[in-house]
């Protein structure tokens, strides 16, 4: 038996080869899923059974998952805690959460500003009711994904501003809720600027453009029929009640003068167009929103970001003439609030949810549970080509299911995807579009996944900013699950692909360009 404390190379979440101690369980590489299956089951169970939608619940269970798996570690326990760090501090996580607060705070800036006001001003002038709503929100929602590149940012932006609308307006919460989803996924799917879409052409040995070019054919057809089930599901599926005095009071108080933040939109989608960081791009929306607000009155600045400090503090009193201070005599009500905290804040308990679940996918990595499966796979099922890209399908489907951030899931995949379409010599862009289909598609499907948890997160902050929008009309994540209709017919479409070898490409029918990477 070999010391799992020797160095072993294996695939990291940062795409290459990386040394580090293996972790050796009882019963077998198998058993350092442990955590991760721990987690899934937990995650069943409160959210499908129970109907319990809580983050905090769900980071609850990953921990009694991390801490049940060390308990089939083998020997010293210091590899497993520190294999957890490890995970903790992956990039694409990181990455994953920031892109969530910057999301967070331009939308609750928008929202302060009264853009869910213009929005429902527009649909009830231009009498876009409840059957179309859900549809037009799925093709708006792709258009900003495949703009800014993140379905993430895009979801958060949606669920915030334009789920309240369309709720508002008699659309079905759970139709509403999978067109967002939908949209993201097409953006995150095609974008050329989408972190899974350079992941998987770097993965896969290839260029950018032809990759985006070559599964064009595939995202649209699944965004047709998309479309068309929205149509369809719009008119049967009823929306929720609300009060039939406030629903009258609040159409006939809406302004289009909140449709100026279409400007702040229009800045972040041409700002990441022109190939600037989606940090940076949603930062100038930010700035531009916040200036729109103040400049015509839409919002106070106290309602951006408000100091609350108490009457007995040192200069309290003599600064209070300063709009972003407040001074207050109730002591449960010091503090800093307003639209850019308020937009980061609700992210926090899915930022170390998402930390925790990378650090379990860590410890399966180290374990070997992971290799095992992909081993697997190769021999028992990637026979010919058309059951190495169904293999490939399923495998990207497998992988998402545990580990819940797309971009993740793709980076420990990619290396697996390559190996088994060179062994049936599958063209980089053919690998590449399979590999990204699942992993942008899952990543909004999955209850605990990424998307699905981001937009809910954002969606359980609505009943305290809208006086008529209950806690009933938040969507638990299991309820959305059949309503993502691109996600499934984007998967939908790769298996008809690799049964029938729709668009399959050998490595003899072209070359990629020079692959950007990063």
């Amino acid at each position: 038996m070999s010391d799992p404390t020797e160095p072993e190379v294996m695939s990291g979440f940062d795409g290459e080869e990386q040394e580090g101690p293996r972790i050796e369980f009882y019963g077998g590489r198998g058993m350092s899923a442990i955590p991760i299956a721990f987690f899934i089951l937990w995650a069943i169970a409160q959210t499908a059974l129970w109907r319990i939608s809580d983050t905090e619940g769900l980071v609850a269970g990953m921990l009694i998952g991390l801490i049940l798996g060390m308990f089939f570690a083998k020997g010293n326990w210091k590899t497993y805690a520190n294999t957890i760090f490890e995970g903790m501090t992956q990039p694409v996580a990181v990455t994953a959460i920031v892109a969530w607060l910057w999301a967070g705070m331009f939308a609750e800036t928008l929202q302060v500003g009264g853009f869910v006001d213009g929005l429902v001003w527009l649909a009830d002038a231009t009498g876009v009711g409840a059957v179309l709503f859900p549809a037009l929100t799925f093709v708006l929602a792709a258009v900003l994904a495949t703009g800014i590149g993140t379905g993430y940012g895009t979801t958060i932006a949606f669920v915030t501003l334009f789920f309240p609308a369309g709720v508002l307006l008699g659309a079905n919460p759970v139709l509403l809720f999978g067109s967002i989803l939908s949209g993201a996924i097409f953006g995150d799917n095609l974008a050329p600027v989408s972190d899974t879409t350079i992941v998987s052409a770097v993965t896969q040995d290839s260029d950018i453009g032809g990759v985006v070019a070559s599964r064009f054919k595939y995202a649209i057809i699944a965004a047709a029929i998309a479309f068309a089930g929205y149509l369809l599901a719009g008119s049967v599926m009823p929306g929720l009640e609300v009060a039939g005095d406030a629903q009258q009071a609040l159409l006939e108080g809406s302004q289009p003068i909140g449709l100026v933040h279409l400007l702040s939109m229009a800045m972040v989608i041409g700002t990441a167009v022109a190939g600037r960081h989606i940090v940076e791009a949603i930062s100038w929306g930010i700035v531009t929103a916040v200036v729109l607000n103040v400049a015509l009155g839409l919002s106070t600045a106290a309602e951006i970001v408000v100091f609350r400090a108490p009457a007995d503090a040192p200069f309290s009193e003599p600064l209070a003439f300063l709009p972003i201070l407040e001074v207050v005599e109730d002591p449960e009500a010091v503090g800093v609030g307003g639209s850019i905290l308020d937009g980061a804040v609700g992210f926090f308990a899915l930022s170390i949810l998402v930390l925790l679940i990378i650090a379990a996918a860590q410890i399966m990595i180290r374990g070997g549970a992971f290799q095992a499966i992909l081993d697997w796979s190769i021999d028992r099922l990637a026979t010919n080509v058309r059951n190495a890209e169904l293999t490939m399908v399923g495998s990207s489907a497998l992988i998402n299911a545990v580990i819940t951030i797309n971009t993740a899931a793709e980076v420990a995949i990619g290396p697996f995807i390559s190996k088994v379409g060179e062994r049936f010599n599958i063209n980089g862009y053919r690998r590449a579009n399979i590999l990204d289909a699942q992993t942008s598609a899952l990543g909004y499907i999955f209850p605990w996944s990424g998307g699905v948890l981001v937009g809910f997160t954002a969606m359980s902050e609505l009943p305290g900013q809208y006086d008529w929008f209950t806690a009933d009309m938040v969507v638990n994540p299991v309820e959305v699950v059949p309503f993502v209709f691109h996600g499934w017919l984007l998967v939908a479409v790769f298996v008809l692909a690799a049964i029938t070898g729709f668009g399959r490409e050998y490595l003899t029918d072209r070359e990629s360009e020079e692959v950007a990477r990063i």
